[in-house]
């Protein structure tokens, strides 16, 4: 029987999202393709130091210990023989990535579906915005400071709105502020709202928390204050999904939640939202990435 990827978690991963790509960049901007080529054999037998996703992928990888519970596929814009350093990389670093799926500068999202990802990572914006427009559960690494911890269970952390949840509340805000919000969502508080981005992925990480109980620790981390977090609540259980802890800050800026929170990785559809010190992702979807508008 051929192998499936139907009852796992599969995450796809570009290599500007797992590694530290800068010099390899750096070669490719200033001195071209054929340099580009020349240089990753040249430095072949290197290992990439790891990226902003590194942690994140390490420990998802890690609780395929418990059976066969995973996938990460890189999915990268490489030829196939500029992609060996990569692979490498990730066998040197201990990674069990054994699918990879290189495009040769064509943006690879496409082959999302084929491959049943719940996720898509990458470092390069237009890339993430294009999976992002098709429909695609995607997400843009940002630069970080963060330095890896030795706690062996993983954290993730979500906004709300625009991240789990489609945008439709935050449009209202959006479009007639607070006040009109809270009335908004305090009228439909037992209507759960409609997916977002998301929201699959969560399921897959709470599927995996019913074998991997306490190696797995979910947050959600809005903006949201009350009354407006019942309808949250409501959603989430209304989807059959759990998180292990709730920050509904009212607007409260979020760094100083996320400093100690100390997440893996940390989803948010705003930019503004978005710090150094934690591994994060920009989920470019919804009003507040609506094209014209300035970053929030």
């Amino acid at each position: 029987m051929a192998p499936s990827l139907e009852n796992l978690l599969v995450v796809g991963v570009a290599s500007s999202a797992l590694f530290d790509l800068t010099a390899s960049d750096a070669v490719f901007s200033t001195s071209g393709e054929q340099a580009y080529r020349e240089y990753q054999s040249e430095h072949l037998d290197e290992p990439f130091e790891p990226g902003v996703a590194f942690p994140f992928i390490k420990r998802l990888l890690r609780l395929n210990s418990l059976g066969p519970l995973v996938e990460v596929i890189v999915l990268s814009r490489n030829s196939p023989d500029t992609g060996l350093r990569i692979l490498r990389s990730a066998a040197h670093h201990g990674l069990a990535i054994t699918r990879a799926i290189f495009t040769e500068g064509r943006a690879p999202h496409e082959y999302m579906p084929a491959l049943n990802m719940s996720l898509f990572l990458s470092a390069h914006e237009n890339d993430v915005r294009r999976a992002t427009a098709a429909g695609m559960p995607a997400g843009q690494v940002m630069k970080s400071s963060y330095r890896d911890d030795e706690d062996p269970a993983l954290r993730i952390a979500f906004d709300f709105d625009g991240v789990l949840a489609d945008d439709a509340a935050e449009r209202i805000y959006q479009s007639g502020g607070l006040d009109e919000f809270q009335q908004h969502e305090a009228t439909n508080v037992v209507t759960p709202l409609d997916a977002g981005p998301l929201r699959n992925f969560l399921a897959g990480i709470n599927r995996i928390q019913r074998v991997a109980q306490d190696r797995i620790r979910v947050s959600v981390v809005t903006a949201r204050s009350a009354p407006a977090h019942e309808r949250a609540i409501n959603s989430l259980k209304a989807w059959g999904l759990t998180v292990n802890d709730a920050f509904f800050l009212g607007g409260l800026r979020k760094a100083p939640i996320l400093d100690v929170l100390k997440p893996h990785i940390f989803f948010d559809d705003q930019r503004g939202h978005l710090i150094q010190t934690v591994p994060c992702v920009h989920v470019p979807f919804g009003v507040t990435n609506a094209e014209g508008r300035s970053p929030q």
